[in-house]
């Protein structure tokens, strides 16, 4: 009898961690998406709002809408985060489902509930670091798992950008890319001519990473909304085909880096006669 009881007790330790495992299982979805967008003090407190509308409309289309509908599991999971300087970034949209325009107009609701803000500097790689730790603690469990990171000038502050990329890439995360070269900011003095060519090179990076380049803030809420049922639907799907179709391609990530992924960094510390910045 005492040798079957401590069989019994034995079995029974095994048995319930695994229950307990099997009841936190994270939640799976198609993607699981992070949206990194820059607040740097380049962008001036109209586009900021531009931004905030554009990712707004884009969410709430009915062309992102039957993306996320035609997934596996018809569901994705979204957060939303500001960033600028390597220690500043903020979330605003803790993660979340969205499986129909309901959950759309409540991420929606959240992220208009409370005007952005601006900090100094322009950390990419700070960015990616931190988007690339939230997939952590999503409780989500994501088939494709992307960073898709706005900008409008290049890395000046933290890690090099194309080190951390690559190291991003290495944890099976996606980084697509919407370099905004629009000029209309504070100061010019940190642009790049070819910002879209920087992000092709230094930024994206995973397989079938693309950017899209935004040349003028009317521009952007397409898009933004191209990119998101761009990157919901991949490039096997019918909608993508139709994208390409309507609109000029993609950039998609280069095999060999032919931008200076230094040239943020290089401009900040030839800065003396700068007294402010990005």
């Amino acid at each position: 009898m005492v040798r079957a009881l401590t069989a019994l007790l034995a079995v029974s330790a095994v048995i319930l961690p695994l229950t307990a495992d099997v009841s936190l299982a994270d939640e799976p979805v198609d993607v699981e998406l992070v949206l990194a967008v820059d607040v740097s003090l380049s962008m001036s407190a109209d586009e900021l709002e531009i931004q905030r509308h554009g990712y707004a409309a884009a969410l709430t289309h009915d062309n992102v809408l039957q993306a996320i509908a035609d997934g596996a599991y018809g569901k994705i999971a979204v957060t939303y985060v500001e960033w600028a300087g390597t220690t500043w970034q903020r979330v605003i949209v803790p993660w979340t489902v969205i499986a129909n325009r309901a959950d759309a107009e409540r991420v929606v609701a959240q992220l208009s509930a409370q005007p952005p803000n601006s900090a100094r500097r322009t950390s990419i790689s700070g960015a990616l670091e931190f988007g690339s730790d939230l997939f952590a603690e999503s409780g989500y469990q994501g088939t494709k798992r992307v960073i898709d990171i706005s900008g409008d000038g290049p890395n000046n502050q933290g890690a090099p950008v194309n080190l951390t990329r690559d190291g991003v890439v290495r944890q099976g995360i996606v980084i697509n890319g919407l370099p905004l070269m629009t000029r209309g900011g504070f100061s010019g003095a940190y642009d790049v001519n070819d910002l879209d060519r920087y992000y092709s090179d230094c930024v994206i990076g995973g397989p079938g990473a693309f950017m899209i380049p935004v040349n003028d803030w009317t521009q952007f809420p397409e898009a933004i909304r191209r990119k998101l049922v761009l990157e919901l639907a991949g490039p096997a799907s019918r909608q993508w085909a139709v994208e390409e179709a309507d609109h000029p391609p993609v950039v998609l990530a280069q095999d060999k880096p032919a931008a200076d992924c230094q040239i943020g960094e290089k401009m900040w510390r030839n800065r003396s006669w700068m007294l402010d910045s990005r």
